[in-house]
């Protein structure tokens, strides 16, 4: 008896994979093993900056919040501890926001802490 293959699957299989790996240079758009390798690592690359990418925010967030607090004399550190001490419910995220974009908020909040 011959042996059964499922080309309808692999067929799929291959086409997900090269479909993944379109827009890429010469032959790894097309090749397969090419294509299957470069996917491959470019996933790899994908999960691990989608982890990357949230730390590098908050360091942006930081050095923002730093040169806003620095403004009003303070250090980061100082105006940190000083947040949580007063009990201010705000990230890192929202006050960088503030610090930028709404600079006469971000006063209030750092007289509010002195």
């Amino acid at each position: 008896m011959p042996r059964s293959q499922n080309k309808v699957a692999s067929r799929a299989r291959k086409k997900k994979v090269l479909k993944l790996a379109k827009g890429s240079f010469g032959r790894r758009k097309n090749v397969w093993t090419v294509a299957k390798n470069s996917v491959e690592k470019g996933l790899g690359y994908a999960y691990r900056d989608r982890k990357a990418k949230k730390r590098s925010f908050r360091a942006i967030w930081i050095q923002r919040i730093n040169a806003a607090a620095r403004e009003h004399g303070m250090s980061y550190s100082e105006f940190m501890g000083k947040i949580h001490k007063n009990g201010v419910e705000l990230n890192r995220k929202a006050l960088a926001d503030l610090a930028m974009n709404h600079p006469d908020a971000f006063k209030a909040i750092v007289e509010k802490v002195k």
